[in-house]
């Protein structure tokens, strides 16, 4: 069944409201009484759609992942097909920081704690990576950590004591040239 016009709306207007909150503050910092007042939405509204902050950072987040899910599987090399896996892997890295450097906030508040080895996205990115590093031994916990320095715990730790988005993937870039040389 289609969207109801008011209902479409409604939720532009909440992604909007959100989006703008989660950057000025940190999704952390909002509630979804902020959210509901700076859209202009009642409660009921809000919860009927979205039950919680997570929900709202998944439906913002989604769009970003999907470009970059869309050029893994049909961009131009390195980043997409046609490259050797250490250096597809290197050009995923410095995708990753900078979606970590634009949206932390908004992964951070899709990812918290286990829940990050649940979304689908960690499932997209696993199979991925997993998928380069199918010539290593135990692809498998390979993929896992070479993963993990994309935690975005990690980048906004990094990030908060003065490490550059370009360091991060110069660092990135020798360790995918490593692990899957």
């Amino acid at each position: 069944m289609p969207e109801r016009a008011d209902a479409a709306r409604n939720r532009a207007k909440i992604l909007a409201a959100a989006e703008e909150l989660f950057t000025a503050r940190g999704a952390a910092e909002v509630t979804m009484e902020d959210i509901a007042r700076t859209a202009g939405v009642g409660r009921g509204t809000l919860y009927r759609r979205y039950p919680d902050r997570a929900a709202i950072a998944v439906a913002l987040l989604d769009e970003h992942e999907r470009r970059l899910q869309e050029s893994l599987l049909h961009g131009d090399p390195p980043l997409g097909p046609g490259a050797p896996p250490a250096d597809r892997l290197a050009a995923f890295y410095a995708a990753m920081v900078e979606l970590l450097e634009r949206h932390a906030h908004l992964v951070l508040g899709t990812e918290v704690g286990h829940s990050r080895f649940t979304t689908g996205a960690y499932g997209f990115w696993r199979a991925h990576v997993r998928a380069l590093a199918a010539g290593a031994p135990d692809p498998d916990v390979l993929a896992d950590v070479l993963l993990a320095p994309l935690a975005p715990e990690l980048f906004l730790h990094q990030t908060a004591r003065g490490v550059s988005p370009e360091r991060l993937t110069a660092a990135l870039r020798e360790l995918a040239l490593r692990s899957l040389a």
